[in-house]
């Protein structure tokens, strides 16, 4: 295999992860707003922060990307409150708002 191969296979292995990781994302600012929604709350900013990502097992042993997003709420308007939203692969663990 010559090395403009290489330099395509590389270039489309980082295009479909930079794909994947904005379809995550919006899983996440679903899961936000939902969560929002769900405890009467203003999402803020309408978009969520990667903070944290590695590798883990799903149930079935297998290797996912685990992400840990950050987003921010307001409960009366005039402050600033964080959440956090945890997927591994394209499932939503959790979603929760820190008090």
């Amino acid at each position: 295999m010559s090395s403009d191969w290489l330099w395509l296979v590389g270039l489309g292995a980082v295009a479909w992860f930079w794909w994947d990781s904005l379809q995550k994302r919006e899983i996440a600012v679903r899961a936000a707003r939902f969560e929002c929604e769900r405890a009467s709350v203003q999402f803020l900013d309408d978009s969520v922060a990667l903070s944290k990502m590695r590798l883990r097992r799903d149930n079935n042993q297998r290797a996912r990307i685990y992400r840990e997003y950050a987003f921010d709420y307001s409960s009366v308007g005039d402050d600033r409150q964080a959440g956090r939203v945890y997927l591994l692969g394209d499932r939503v663990l959790t979603a929760n708002l820190i008090a």
